[in-house]
């Protein structure tokens, strides 16, 4: 009698302690005006990452550990060429892929757009789809820093681009 209790008194209770999961990438976009380049840096965790490589292309990647598959790069590269754009007034831009680190269960991805003259600037669009062709709850923010502008945008599946006009 005392377990029946015990349980409908912590059955309900236990229904709010659902286990949610969080899919979010935070990308900064800075101008750094020394290079003329667009200095990119995405926060993205790595279990999304991994399960993203498994899905997509088949390898079990298991990144940030000892046996991590040695082609990950280049499939990281090769998604992200699929998922990130720029667009600089109104043409799309070549995003160069500069490599990764990890900081404990987030991957880090570098990226540059060079070439950037501040002066002829009059609309930056990115469009970050990252993850959210495998999470429909995925939302990636994105910051731009550009010459005392600060402007942030949250992007998510169906609204994946964000512009910023000069």
């Amino acid at each position: 009698m005392l377990k029946k209790r015990f349980l409908i008194l912590v059955l309900p209770l236990l229904a709010f302690v659902a286990v949610h999961k969080f899919y979010v990438s935070v990308t900064n976009i800075n101008y750094a005006e020394k290079e003329k380049a667009l200095q990119i840096t995405s926060r993205i965790f790595i279990d999304d990452f991994d399960v993203l490589l498994k899905e997509r292309y088949g390898i079990t990647a298991n990144l940030a550990t000892k046996t991590e598959d040695k082609n990950s790069e280049s499939y990281i590269q090769k998604y992200i060429s699929t998922k990130f754009h720029i667009t600089i007034n109104n043409k799309p831009v070549p995003v160069k892929y500069i490599g990764r680190a990890y900081d404990n269960d987030i991957i880090i991805l570098y990226l540059e757009v060079e070439d950037v003259v501040l002066d002829e600037l009059k609309s930056i669009e990115v469009e970050n789809a990252i993850l959210t062709d495998l999470f429909e709850e995925q939302k990636n923010l994105v910051h731009f820093k550009f010459n005392g502008v600060k402007k942030s945008f949250v992007l998510i599946k169906g609204s994946n681009k964000g512009m910023l006009k000069f």
